[in-house]
């Protein structure tokens, strides 16, 4: 894919190395001549300029990408890159400073395709590292909502079990199930659980810790 990141600081240098290392091909946009440089050092393609501007964003080309990454620290800018975007039929990743204004341009920035907050994936990342492998976070969907995967354990009650037979608390819900050897899926009520299975699991945070105890079968982590 080619892919535009506008912005070479922490989040977007980081995120353009990934993908570098994935094959896509990354053009970054970056205003500050000395990081410009650098990173033109480095291998990557550089646009040096305000990516909030059309004509900077044609250089960069936003004619044929197939996705941008606005992704500096300003969010005007990052709004005002991704608003152009769209009138190229791009796919846009906005960049917000807040967590509060993660859920307002979720609501109402129509013309963005996926809002992020850099510090709430980092927040999920160590959550992760924090569970453990039979565990793992993938998504705070609201204030009080999570997504989390979780594998049956040797230790899980659940075990030999079918998804129907199983009384999740009322907060909760199963989103996804996988055999350990298959790809996830939508649940079937008749679904029997064995080890190494995966479900996704869209649960309150107050049930969380009952969940795991369901699901997993341990505490907070397999070293508690």
């Amino acid at each position: 894919m080619d892919i535009i990141i506008i912005g070479a600081g922490r989040v977007g240098l980081r995120t353009a190395r990934v993908l570098h290392e994935e094959g896509h091909e990354i053009t970054i946009i970056e205003t500050d001549y000395e990081n410009t440089t650098q990173i033109q050092e480095t291998g990557f393609e550089v646009i040096r300029g305000d990516g909030a501007r059309e004509p900077v964003l044609m250089d960069a080309g936003i004619e044929s990408a197939d996705a941008i990454g606005a992704l500096c620290g300003d969010l005007n800018a990052n709004f005002a890159a991704c608003s152009i975007a769209k009138h190229y039929h791009t796919w846009t990743v906005l960049r917000v400073d807040e967590d509060y204004r993660e859920e307002v341009y979720q609501t109402y920035a129509k013309e963005v395709d996926k809002v992020i907050y850099p510090e709430r994936l980092g927040a999920i990342g160590a959550k992760n590292a924090l569970l453990g492998g039979s565990v793992r976070a993938i998504a705070d969907i609201a204030q009080r909502l999570q997504v989390v995967l979780m594998t049956i354990t040797t230790n899980s009650p659940m075990r030999g079990y079918t998804i129907e037979e199983v009384a999740l608390p009322a907060q909760t819900r199963v989103l996804a199930f996988g055999k350990a050897d298959e790809q996830m899926r939508l649940p079937l009520s008749d679904d029997s659980l064995e080890v190494g299975d995966r479900l996704a699991v869209l649960a309150d945070f107050e049930v969380l810790e009952e969940v795991r105890q369901l699901i997993v079968g341990q505490r907070l982590a397999p070293w508690s």
